[in-house]
C-alpha cells in the first residue's frame, strides 16, 4: 500500500484522480509500456504517486515539482520506495520554463518517458509548461499525460501542444472527464510505434 503525506488540501482534492488514472495505465500495461531500467521524469509530481509507481515498476525516476513542494514529495517517495524498488528515485526542483538548460542540460539529460498528471489547468504558466515539455523531450521520448478538461484554456493548450508534438488518445475516462494521452515529437510517433505499442 502506498502511503502519502499531504500537507496542502488543494493537492489532496485535485491531483489523485489523474495520478491514479496514469498509475492504473502503467500497471495494467506494463508489458507494452515496460519501464524497467528506463529513464522517467515526472513533471508537477505533487504527492509523487506516479513517480512512486514508476519506480516500483523498475524505472530510474526523477520526480520534480516546485521548491515549496519538495519536502512533501521527498517524504512520500522515500516512504514508499526505500528498499522496495530496483532504482531509488530522486527528487529535484523544476519550475517550468526556468533554468531548464542549467538544471536539465540537453546534452546529458535523456528521458525515455515524461509523465504528467493534471498539469494543465487554469494557471498562468502554460507557456512555461510547453517550453518545459519541449526542452525535456528528445526524438524518442514518449510523453504520457493524464488531463482533465475543465475550461477553454485546456483546449487552447492542446492545440498549441500539437504544433510541436503528435498526440494520440490511449485511454478515455468519460465519467471523470479525463483523457490519457501519448505524445512524441512531430513525425516520430509512427517511427516508434513499430517498436512500441502504447
Amino acid at each position: 500500500m502506498i502511503r502519502a503525506h499531504k500537507v496542502l488540501a488543494l493537492i489532496e482534492a485535485i491531483q489523485p484522480t489523474h495520478a491514479l488514472v496514469l498509475c492504473y495505465f502503467l500497471e495494467t500495461n506494463s508489458k507494452q509500456c515496460n519501464l524497467v531500467d528506463k529513464n522517467v521524469i515526472e513533471i508537477g509530481a505533487g504527492t509523487g504517486l506516479v513517480s512512486i509507481v514508476a519506480s516500483l515498476l523498475g524505472a530510474f525516476v526523477t520526480a520534480t515539482d516546485l521548491p515549496e513542494l519538495l519536502g512533501n514529495l521527498q517524504h512520500n517517495v522515500l516512504q514508499n520506495t526505500k528498499q522496495k524498488c530496483k532504482h531509488q528515485p530522486c527528487v529535484k526542483e523544476l519550475s517550468w520554463g526556468i533554468d531548464l538548460e542549467k538544471n536539465f542540460p540537453r546534452s546529458s539529460c535523456h528521458f525515455d518517458y515524461i509523465m504528467a498528471a493534471d498539469v494543465v489547468y487554469h494557471h498562468p504558466f502554460l507557456d512555461e509548461l510547453l517550453l518545459t515539455f519541449d526542452h525535456l523531450c528528445k526524438n524518442d521520448t514518449v510523453i504520457l499525460w493524464a488531463m482533465k478538461f475543465r475550461l477553454e484554456n485546456e483546449n487552447r493548450f492542446v492545440d498549441r501542444f500539437q504544433t510541436l508534438f503528435d498526440l494520440e488518445i490511449i485511454s478515455n475516462f468519460p465519467s471523470l472527464n479525463i483523457i490519457l494521452y501519448k505524445a512524441m515529437r512531430k513525425g516520430r510517433m509512427n517511427a516508434r510505434s513499430s517498436k512500441l505499442k502504447i
